[in-house]
């Protein structure tokens, strides 16, 4: 059918056109979709097994739904995707505020141009992308901007008394009419608002400054809600919900890899960035684990939830700290080191909500303290386990019996042990941090046993991973300041930390001395 010859009623009758409703619409271009085992949803990772079947079910059956997760759970991208489910192009009459279907129209104005001028009715063609309407629920949202309102203006202009239909200004939801309509943070919508849909979604119809209108909206609606707001902010009033026929529980990432590649796909990084900074695996994973790190965090509200937003962000920021440092010392290319995920601190603070403990805390020592704890769960996943060493230091001589291998990570330490300290400046350039990296004794050697086949680059990465690895397990100590990481001897550390007067005025935090 091409539709750039349908211009009228009449051309349109002729062709065999037939009327479905939205939710009839997206049922059966979903089926044929399954049927050729097509993704209804791209770009969604995690949500093979469970948030997308559980939406295609709800489409299938025709249902509203509303998406139910914490922030950063894509529902606001899962509903702009149902526009793919849409026919390419509807007619509707020419002119009509709210999408009339020439075959079906509703509104006064649509009525009277068919009345009037019959087959020779011109109709329009709107594209799929224009099918989808979005609104934000905030406490100052009204019920006439969502469905209408008596329009003085109108009325004076058209010379019409109030009691005319034609003076009614329609609201976002009618002129959504045969689209698909997404209000999101559903519960922060005041009760009275959220009442004044119960009609629209149960029958249908709207009532605007007591107008006895009936207009059978034909609409898809998908709500999105984070369940934090059912307490802090407001709540979804009951019997709205119940009018919602499928409620889906979102989530994030359940493994690692998952989240890795969301990151992959939503990092905006340019392509001189690409050019210039390599980022390992080793790397991504690290700043991943941050995030698992902090959805289990105590010091983290877990009502509020992490975003996946913070990892890609993170990411971007490290890939930016290394592009800094090489522009600073016109390296023609780098990587990212463990030290510039310093760098990554500002994407954490404003994505983590803390509880009270946290605050304490404060915002940028937590989220030290959860970079420090994604090094420690990640370095087991490359290296023996330093606790094993840390008991043998704490125990002493062991029994025949306990067959203990040796402490792979005595030679390191003891060069620490030796009054040796090693500083990284957090912009120096590559070759001098690599060459303060072969002064530690025994490191590159340690690495290369577990890691014979990476390369000089992979190596250098791996040495400081192990030192701050060492570090988070309390083996040697670690501090950050004045733009350096200073890696120094554990005991002696604590012997400097005694011999400090502390008064009563010294501002100062115990994880300054590990």
């Amino acid at each position: 059918m091409n539709i750039k010859n349908i211009t009228t009623l009449g051309k349109l009758k002729a062709s065999g056109y037939k009327s479905l409703s939205i939710k009839e619409e997206v049922r059966k271009n979903l089926i044929e979709k399954i049927k050729h085992k097509e993704n209804a949803f791209t770009g969604i990772l995690g949500y093979e097994d469970t948030v997308i079947p559980d939406t295609e079910r709800a489409l299938l059956s025709r249902h509203n739904i509303l998406f139910l997760g914490l922030r950063g759970q894509a529902k606001t991208r899962m509903a702009r995707q149902m526009v793919d489910l849409l026919d390419e192009h509807i007619p509707v009459v020419a002119g009509s505020e709210i999408n009339d279907d020439p075959l079906k129209p509703m509104s006064k104005y649509a009525k009277d141009l068919i009345a009037e001028k019959g087959d020779d009715t011109p109709i329009e063609w709107i594209h799929r992308s224009e099918r989808y309407g979005e609104k934000l629920a905030t406490p100052d949202v009204s019920v006439a901007d969502l469905i209408g309102d008596i329009d003085p203006i109108k009325a004076a202009n058209l010379r019409l008394n109030f009691a005319d239909e034609r003076v009614i200004h329609y609201g976002i939801i009618p002129r959504s009419n045969r689209c698909i309509f997404v209000i999101n943070e559903l519960p922060d919508l005041q009760a009275r608002i959220q009442v004044a849909l119960f009609n629209i979604l149960q029958e249908g119809d709207i009532q605007i400054r007591g107008f006895k209108l009936r207009m059978p909206l034909d609409i898809l609606f998908v709500f999105t809600a984070n369940p934090e707001d059912y307490t802090n902010r407001g709540s979804i009033v009951t019997p709205l919900k119940d009018r919602i026929e499928s409620q889906i529980l979102t989530h994030y990432p359940k493994t690692l890899e998952t989240s890795l590649a969301i990151t992959e796909q939503e990092a905006n990084l340019l392509d001189a960035q690409k050019d210039l900074v390599d980022v390992s695996d080793l790397v991504k994973r690290l700043i991943e684990q941050i995030a698992f790190e902090a959805r289990t965090n105590e010091y983290v509200d877990k009502k509020s939830g992490v975003s996946a937003r913070l990892t890609i962000a993170a990411f971007e920021n490290a890939v930016s700290s290394a592009e800094r440092r090489a522009i600073i010392h016109a390296e023609k290319h780098t990587q990212v080191w463990i030290s510039d995920l310093m760098g990554i601190i500002p994407s954490i603070t404003g994505k983590i909500e803390l509880v009270y403990e946290g605050e304490q805390e404060g915002p940028y020592q937590v989220s030290v303290n959860l970079l420090e704890k994604a090094i420690r769960t990640q370095f087991v996943q490359y290296f023996p386990n330093p606790e094993q060493a840390k008991k043998k230091r704490s125990t002493g001589k062991r029994s025949v019996e306990e067959k203990e291998p040796e402490n792979p990570y005595k030679q390191i330490t003891r060069w620490f042990d030796a009054g040796n300290h090693l500083d990284l400046f957090l912009d120096m350039t590559d070759a001098d941090k690599i060459a303060a990296l072969y002064k530690v004794d025994g490191l590159y050697g340690f690495v290369k046993k577990h890691f014979h086949a990476a390369n000089d680059k992979e190596n250098a990465l791996l040495m400081e991973f192990v030192l701050h690895g060492l570090a988070s397990y309390s083996l040697i100590s670690k501090k950050t300041i004045d733009g350096k990481i200073e890696f120094k001897d554990l005991m002696g550390s604590m012997i400097n930390l005694g011999n400090i007067n502390f008064s009563d005025d010294d501002d100062f935090n115990e994880e300054d001395f590990k």
